[in-house]
């Protein structure tokens, strides 16, 4: 299907025929559709574009995945369509290792999600043979490599399932998602919550990281800032603004002053 560039609501469709694609491709599980579906509903809601207190989380995510001893980032189905070849340009960016945990596993989609990754550049994928298992979990998304998210201090863990998320947070690890929920068990129980849409928080993390890597002062002090209870305060507040706008039929979308200011705060 062409989509017309003037379509107001043109990137939506696209990543919805994206996923319609990956899933035909044997990429995407169909449950992976209902739950972008839902995603979409919370970036109505937000505007459709990247909050302040989503770009603090987001500053603060780099700070974390630049000085992790063994950072890892988790790919599912959805998140190879969305987002595979800026998992791969982060992966780079960071270094991390990259690991496909699905919770809908099979060899075959394991394989095929490895396939698409590497054809964006990326190298050395974990995923296909398992070597240990997250305690805590009875689903296959246990299944785990000693070298990869098991041993990790560090895990992104974009459109994540909240038992997993839980899971990792009791290893002592520090979990940084990326959901557009803020009230999933997901954004909940991880270290760093980004509620962000996919595609944007992976080019705003890896931008981050290209600002942060040579600055081990700034990188300590925002460690050391940001704190995960008043972010997601802060989102809750964001999220009451643009509802009272909506109310009043004021047009509400993010102004990019707003996201400059919140940076300096963090």
């Amino acid at each position: 299907m062409k989509i017309p560039r003037s379509h107001p609501r043109y990137e939506s469709l696209v990543r919805r025929e994206q996923l319609v694609r990956a899933w035909k491709e044997g990429i995407v599980a169909p449950e992976g559709l209902i739950a972008h579906g839902r995603g979409e509903a919370w970036d109505y809601l937000f505007g459709e574009g990247t909050s302040a207190p989503a770009l603090v989380a987001e500053r603060a995510a780099a700070a974390y995945l630049v000085s992790a001893r063994r950072p890892v980032i988790s790919v599912n189905g959805n998140v190879a369509a969305l987002g595979g070849r800026d998992v791969v340009q982060l992966a780079k960016a960071i270094p991390a290792r990259i690991e496909v945990n699905l919770f809908h596993r099979s060899e075959d989609r394991v394989k095929r999600i490895v396939r698409l990754l590497e054809r964006f550049g990326a190298k050395d994928v974990l995923g296909l043979r398992p070597n240990a298992r997250i305690p805590g979990l009875a689903s296959r998304r246990a299944l785990s490599h000693r070298e990869g998210i098991f041993s990790a201090d560090v895990v992104l863990v974009p459109l994540e399932d909240g038992d997993r998320a839980e899971a990792l947070a009791r290893m002592k690890k520090t979990v940084i998602s990326i959901d557009l929920n803020p009230l999933s068990r997901t954004s909940q129980r991880s270290t760093i919550p980004v509620v962000d849409e996919l595609s944007r928080a992976l080019k705003n993390i890896e931008k981050f990281v290209k600002e942060l890597r040579s600055d081990p002062k700034e990188v300590a002090r925002l460690r050391r800032g940001y704190a995960r209870a008043d972010n997601l305060r802060a989102v809750y507040s964001f999220l009451q603004w643009r509802l009272d706008r909506l109310r009043r039929g004021v047009p509400a979308r993010s102004r990019p002053g707003r996201k400059r200011a919140s940076l300096r705060k963090t």
